[in-house]
């Protein structure tokens, strides 16, 4: 090929653009600034490091959105869950993964890749001329978050994401905690027991709480504001809210009976999720944390289970810039201002992983197939792929843009199927069925090679 396409940032969106193009035919440049230039989050300078959770969420792919997300990310011969399925861990009904197995594959396979090479270095500015693709993530830079609210002329709406704390799993009293997936969900043991829980009673969970609010917090810098997105909120944020969110939230109860003491309802439960393969690391599931270091281990030791808890990583907080996708970006990802620019994941405004690596996995293929003089629509709203990019590209309210989780909500309604709870089971499974046949048929014309 005469030409190449460039991808900035080596997260999910842009390893997953780079390996559907090098498919392709096309020969690909990835640029990374780290491990050079850090960021507040990454550890390594591996391609396609998890930051935060290390979970991709639910792996049903006839119930959930983003389980057909998966199966669609399969089908297309997805780099990131080809590599997730082979450093599965136990996770009930989810699919999570260790994590620095799992980044360390994905790099290998790109930098084995006879089509793909990797420059490191930061880009600073957007090019003005060739074929790139801008994947930068929430922690883009801030030299070149500065030139793309120079080029459209707006400012970078913000979230703040916080990452959950690690525990090494030999630190927790095993006395007091227990393993059991919510309602033993999972078709094997190691899946049905894929979650630590450490009960609370209601004292106990009062203590928490009152120990939450009074925590000493990370000051947000000059200019920023706590735009959180409700998917990934602060436990204490959750807490500022009610006293009673956290119960009702990642602290619900519901589903789970301690062996300890089997005839005791636990007021509230939090659930740790293992980390790693080796189950040495286990991360405390949705508490995302603001509060300073100090005081994380103080208040999270107050948990039952977790008083003489040893931390591999403690709660951290950073800034998330995205941009207003559907005002800046066309149906095909490009930037309406400077056409040879296309943005993929999840500064587009997805929110997630998989979400992220879903937008990487179009705009690859979008990009490709230009290059190769092929026109290649997007995939119809009736799949998950396609209900996301509809949404940001057109189909949100761009004065009330929020990032976005794949979800039935975004997807059109199946003809004849009634709404509300009650046939929620028959029309998620009618949503799924569909998306599935409009997938095959999208992917049909222009299969990627191995």
């Amino acid at each position: 090929m005469t030409h190449t396409l460039n991808i900035v940032g080596g997260g999910m969106a842009g390893s997953e653009a780079a390996w559907q193009a090098a498919n392709m035919g096309i020969n690909v440049v990835i640029h990374e600034m780290r491990p050079s230039v850090e960021t507040f989050a990454h550890q390594t300078g591996l391609l396609g490091e998890m930051v935060c959770s290390n979970s991709f969420r639910s792996d049903d792919s006839e119930q959930n959105a983003v389980g057909l997300l998966h199966w669609e990310m399969r089908e297309a011969n997805g780099l990131i869950m080809q590599t997730a399925d082979k450093h599965r861990l136990p996770a009930g009904g989810a699919l999570a993964v260790d994590r620095d197995p799992f980044a360390q594959s994905v790099t290998d396979a790109l930098l084995a890749h006879p089509n793909i090479s990797v420059k490191y270095g930061e880009i600073t500015a957007l090019p003005e001329d060739g074929h790139w693709i801008i994947a930068t993530g929430p922690l883009t830079s801030s030299t070149l978050g500065q030139a793309i609210a120079a080029e459209t002329g707006a400012e970078a709406l913000a979230f703040f994401d916080a990452i959950a704390p690690i525990i090494y799993f030999d630190s927790i009293d095993m006395e007091k905690a227990w393993m059991q997936s919510r309602y033993d969900k999972g078709e094997t043991e190691e899946e049905r027991t894929a979650y630590l829980n450490c009960p609370m009673d209601k004292d106990q969970y009062e203590a928490f709480i009152d120990a939450l609010l009074a925590a000493e917090k990370t000051e947000f810098h000059e200019g920023e504001t706590a735009g959180y997105f409700d998917g990934c909120l602060p436990i204490e944020v959750m807490a500022e809210r009610g006293r009673e969110t956290l119960r009702f939230g990642p602290m619900k109860p519901v589903g789970l009976t301690n062996p300890h003491q089997p005839d005791v309802k636990a007021y509230a439960v939090v659930q740790l999720r293992r980390d790693n393969k080796l189950g040495t690391l286990y991360n405390i599931v949705g508490f995302q944390t603001k509060m300073k270091y100090g005081a994380q281990a103080d208040v999270f030791k107050t948990i039952p289970g977790l008083e003489n808890a040893r931390f591999a990583r403690l709660g951290g907080i950073h800034r998330n810039t995205f941009l207003n996708a559907p005002t800046l970006l066309t149906a095909d990802m490009r930037l309406r201002s400077r056409p040879n620019v296309r943005f993929a994941g999840q500064i587009t405004g997805v929110e997630g992983y998989v979400e992220s690596a879903a937008m990487g996995l179009l705009a690859g293929r979008l990009a490709a197939s230009e290059l190769l003089g092929q026109t290649l629509e997007t995939p119809p709203n009736t799949t998950a792929m396609g209900a996301l990019i509809t949404h940001i590209t057109g189909g949100a309210d761009a004065k009330t843009f929020q990032p976005m989780n794949v979800n039935f909500g975004l997807f059109p309604a199946v003809e004849g199927l009634k709404g509300g709870r009650r046939g929620r089971k028959d029309r998620y499974k009618a949503y799924t069925d569909r998306a599935k046949v409009d997938w095959a048929a999208w992917l049909a014309p222009q299969p990627a090679t191995t």
